[in-house]
């Protein structure tokens, strides 16, 4: 649901040959406090530590003179220990699977890393024999392609050179990002990977990450509000939260091309006479604006109070949202490019507004995986992706709390109008319900749409949390079942979402598949419960349990 772009962030180094580059870099940092109050290392201290460890281990890191290293993200746990991750560049081309994680013991010593591949990024040429205006015609057509009879608009596409780690051998490929506009005006665009040498695609994905829901505007009842009051009146504006904020897009949309927007959909600031927002009906525009408002608040709430998170980049910075996108837009989405949430209003027969307070703390959650793991979009990574969202933005509503949107293991409930023809859009108990999505992991799973492929991780967070069998919570009747036949004992929510939180922000990696996710989440659990404890069993036993071993 969310647009995924490559960005490249933090302090630049150059790997093994580029020892002046990263010197210059530890003076800098030096200059920073070398410890938070509480004796643990800061983040600049981290990327010093990071720094010597790339030079000390630069051949088990894979890094050559040709290479060169990017920050992405730093954690600094509170015994000390430090995580940080890079992204990678081969002759100055982005490096798809170049990523991975540095750890380090309080004292910066090296414990190890996580790399989305252990292939040697090393190849013959970076001239491509494909030419760029050729990628973009593939990539036109492979868009207009998943469009059968509706006639796009405005269709542009611009391909850039990179190295492809992900599927094979490191080789030269063209990534193109084609974007157009539908029938209705509304945003569609699609990402897709050429051999640069033979022009065969080698893989394709969407670049607006769809988990389509939809809403009537107020469906978390009535709820308070932090605003901002300028004069007489009163802004739909948190400066406790970053200054997030909400604003009308009128019913228009964006025209935006790779990163690039010739002209965005506004978001007219939603203002007050008395500080009572809304009338819970689609009568009253700024109904939506509040269920936006709330499910920001609530999302950023969670992830500073239960993971010490501040705001979704981790920076403190606020997000802000979008409603009334488009016309009849079955759709909500995070972009990277505006650091913001954009809700539809759906088209009235299948959904209707999409902001709900699941879909908030789904979309919001692409947030934070982008500044982290940046799981790709794409295989058994980009079910990984969904599912992430879908986990977390399942916490999000149960800590919430709210009984007008009670907590559940549904996804989008709230949002389904009676043309969609299921009670959600999706079911973490037994994935299969929707009729799309796996239960189980098998070797063609990655060949599904990643809403469908999610299904895998979303039962095996169902099973870890409240285990196997029939059982009703919070009125709703779930009956879970396992691949193996096994009785999986759940260890409670709450341990599900900081063992998963972990895992994605410290282990996981952009090819991260679902053998992997299984190593990520058990060394999460060895981090916060030990290894060998009820928690880290439990973790096996649910893997086991949907047939990832």
């Amino acid at each position: 649901m969310s647009r995924i772009r490559q960005h490249v962030r933090g302090t630049r180094h150059t790997a093994t040959a580029g020892v002046a580059v990263a010197t210059a870099t530890l003076l800098a940092v030096s200059l920073s406090p070398a410890a938070h109050a509480d004796g643990r290392p800061t983040r600049a201290t981290a990327v010093e530590h990071a720094a010597s460890a790339l030079l000390a281990h630069a051949s088990a890191l894979g890094l050559t003179s040709a290479q060169d290293t990017s920050v992405r993200d730093v954690i600094v746990d509170k015994d000390g220990t430090q995580h940080v991750r890079y992204d990678r560049t081969y002759r100055r081309l982005p490096v798809l699977g170049g990523d991975f994680v540095v750890h380090l013991a309080r004292d910066g010593a090296y414990r190890g890393a996580d790399r989305a591949t252990r292939r040697a990024v090393s190849l013959p040429s970076v001239t491509p024999v494909v030419s760029g205006p050729r990628a973009a015609r593939l990539a036109v057509n492979a868009l207009r392609a998943t469009r059968p009879g509706d006639r796009l608009k405005q269709v542009k596409a611009k391909p850039e050179l990179v190295v492809d780690a992900l599927h094979g051998a490191p080789r030269l490929a063209w990534r193109t990002h084609a974007a157009g506009l539908d029938s209705l005006g509304n945003p569609v665009a699609r990402t897709v990977l050429t051999d640069a040498r033979t022009g065969a695609r080698i893989d394709a994905w969407d670049s607006i990450e769809t988990a389509t829901g939809d809403g009537k505007a107020l469906y978390s009842g009535t709820v308070p509000l932090e605003t901002t009051q300028s004069g007489s009146s009163y802004q739909l504006k948190d400066p406790t939260r970053g200054n997030t904020y909400t604003g009308d897009a009128e019913g228009k949309t964006d025209l935006c091309f790779f990163g690039i927007c010739f002209s965005r959909a506004p978001a007219t600031l939603f203002t007050d006479a008395d500080n009572h927002w809304g009338t819970g009906t689609t009568a009253d525009r700024a109904s939506a604006a509040v269920d936006a408002q709330y499910g920001t608040n609530e999302t950023w709430d969670y992830y500073k109070n239960v993971h010490g998170r501040n705001g979704i980049a981790g920076d403190g910075k606020g997000s802000y949202n979008r409603v009334h996108y488009g016309s009849n837009y079955n759709n909500a989405f995070w972009d990277d490019s505006c650091f913001c949430m954009t809700y539809g209003d759906g088209d009235g027969t299948t959904f209707g507004p999409l902001v709900a307070l699941d879909v908030a703390g789904h979309e919001m959650s692409h947030g934070v995986t982008s500044k982290t793991a940046a799981l790709t979009y794409s295989g058994e990574s980009g079910g990984l992706n969904e599912a992430t969202s879908d986990i977390l933005g399942t916490m999000v509503e149960w800590y919430a709390n709210n009984s007008s949107d009670a907590g559940d293991y549904l996804i989008g409930e709230k949002i389904v109008k009676p043309g969609f023809g299921k009670a959600a859009l999706r079911f973490m108990d037994k994935p299969s319900k929707d009729g799309s999505s796996a239960d189980y992991w098998s070797s063609s799973v990655g060949n599904l749409d990643v809403h469908y492929s999610s299904g895998v991780a979303n039962h095996f967070a169902y099973l870890l949390a409240e285990g196997s069998g029939a059982k009703t919570i919070n009125g709703v009747s779930y009956d879970s079942p396992t691949y193996n036949g096994s009785a999986v004992t759940g260890i409670g929510r709450d341990k599900v979402g900081k063992i998963w939180y972990r895992a994605l922000t410290v282990y996981m990696t952009s090819s991260t598949n679902y053998k992997g996710a299984r190593t990520a989440t058990l060394n999460a659990a060895k981090d916060l419960y030990g290894a060998g404890s009820a928690e880290y069993n439990a973790v096996a036993a649910a893997w086991s349990a949907v047939n990832v071993t």
